[in-house]
């Protein structure tokens, strides 16, 4: 009986102390890395969620899908609204293709009468280059070309250096050593 009575009060203290274990064991843990068991908690939980709800969308698309490719009618319905787009999108590019061609034949007719005229004139004996004018430059009320002098460019090139000493404003059929020569 006495072995009994050992055993029984042997077993709470080896019961206690591994749960005093445990306490300690735990408690640093939780004490050391607590905030970011804490924060890793609650991305997991986030985490899952987005993932939950993402996963119920997709089995009812797939379920859906699944439905609609059973039922005919659907099926036909999305085949003509395919169509009927297709057909929609072909009348607006042969449209824009109509258009196109129209102004190509309006260029082509203008450059065929600037021809005629070139070719009138010059049986005249006139100067064709001058009568090519668009009619838009005929009717702009601006100076006329020949009272306009053009600018003549400077010789002054700024990024060749100021106004001193340059090898640019040298004469050109001679080198570098003969310049320095002089």
């Amino acid at each position: 009986m006495e072995r009994d009575g050992d055993q029984l009060s042997a077993r709470p203290t080896l019961e206690t102390e591994g749960l005093r274990f445990l306490h300690v064991t735990v408690g640093s843990l939780l004490a050391t890395y607590g905030w970011y068991i804490v924060f890793s908690c609650i991305l997991l939980y986030v985490v899952f969620q987005k993932l939950s709800t993402r996963l119920r969308a997709l089995r009812q698309r797939h379920l859906d899908q699944a439905a609609a490719a059973l039922e005919p009618d659907i099926v036909v319905k999305r085949q003509e609204a395919l169509a009927a787009a297709r057909l929609k999108m072909q009348e607006e590019l042969n449209a824009q293709v109509e258009k196109h061609k129209e102004k190509l034949r309006q260029l082509e007719e203008e450059k065929r009468r600037q021809k005629i005229e070139m070719w009138d004139s010059m049986q005249e004996g006139k100067s064709y280059k001058g009568n090519t004018r668009k009619p838009q430059e005929e009717d702009s009320p601006g100076p006329s070309t020949s009272s306009v002098i053009p600018k003549r460019k400077s010789d002054r090139k700024p990024l060749r250096g100021g106004e001193g000493f340059s090898l640019a404003r040298c004469h050109r059929g001679r080198g570098v050593a003969n310049l320095l020569d002089n």
